[in-house]
């Protein structure tokens, strides 16, 4: 991309951020504390859940919903144990039947009964839309990894987490703001260096000396919930029934393209928003 594209498209998103997509912070309650996140656009806008991805929080669309239609609410959270939401209890298991039941919370507590999704590699997004094919209106994957069977790791999984519990507590890691930027780098090379600080924007949490990551390292460990080959086959059947007609789009880039370069996806985002949500009406 030339230097002219790139300052192109970074004045459009500045004047987007700025003067036309005004943003506010959301909290939402949950029995062990608060899922947080961020919101976009009118209060009785089409309502849009955005789901980040693995290790990831809702700043993983910061630059992507302000290219996308006025018309819709664009919600972005922080998933349990991500950004600035609430780490689970001591004890308990990080797993996407968790994540499923979280958004389940979620909407719940914003009193949405149908709205569309926009999520991000994790699974939940799909999973969600195939047990309440009648609250999703519609579902869109951003290079999400569909439903993959995984071997039951269930006793490596409570080793890991018991062996854990068992150490003294230890201190977070202090960094500077630019080794914290470093090993998120490392951590993840697809990201661009500005993609990097808005994700540290909610990733980081300051404290003397420095910064600690806001993130719960629990969720790194095994997952103990596996999901097998039929229940695989189940939910996929379920989501294809209940969403007849889908499009697969490639488009130049890498995981976190609509991150990265935002400009690339937006088209495509807002022309099925567009067609499929904004252009029909809600059931009275």
């Amino acid at each position: 991309m030339s230097t002219r594209s790139l300052f192109l498209s970074f004045f459009l998103r500045l004047y987007c951020s700025v003067f036309m997509c005004p943003v506010s912070e959301l909290s939402v309650r949950v029995p062990w504390g608060e899922i947080r996140g961020k919101v976009w656009g009118p209060d009785h806008g089409r309502p849009v859940l955005c789901l980040h991805g693995w290790a990831d929080n809702c700043g993983t669309f910061k630059t992507l919903i302000p290219l996308l239609p006025k018309d819709c609410r664009y919600v972005a959270v922080d998933l349990a144990g991500h950004g600035l939401s609430s780490h689970r209890p001591p004890g308990v298991f990080y797993s996407f039947p968790a994540y499923v039941a979280d958004v389940r919370r979620i909407v719940d507590g914003l009193q949405w009964t149908k709205f569309s999704i926009i999520g991000h590699s994790m699974g939940e997004s799909h999973t969600f839309s195939s047990l309440y094919p009648d609250m999703v209106e519609a579902v869109i994957l951003l290079d999400a990894f569909g439903f993959l069977p995984t071997d039951p790791v269930l006793n490596l999984g409570m080793e890991e987490m018991l062996q854990y519990e068992k150490k003294t507590e230890e201190k977070k890691r202090v960094y500077t703001f630019e080794k914290a930027a470093e090993r998120l780098l490392a951590a993840n090379p697809t990201l661009s260096e500005e993609s990097v600080h808005i994700l540290l924007e909610r990733g980081l949490v300051q404290v003397d000396g420095g910064f600690v990551f806001s993130r719960d390292l629990h969720f790194n460990f095994i997952l103990i919930i596996h999901l097998s080959l039929s229940l695989s086959l189940s939910l996929s059947l379920s989501l294809s029934l209940s969403l007849s007609q889908h499009m697969v789009v490639t488009v130049p880039g890498d995981h976190h393209v609509h991150l990265n370069n935002p400009e690339v996806v937006a088209p495509l985002v807002s022309d099925f928003l567009q067609t499929k949500v904004i252009s029909h009406q809600l059931p009275a």
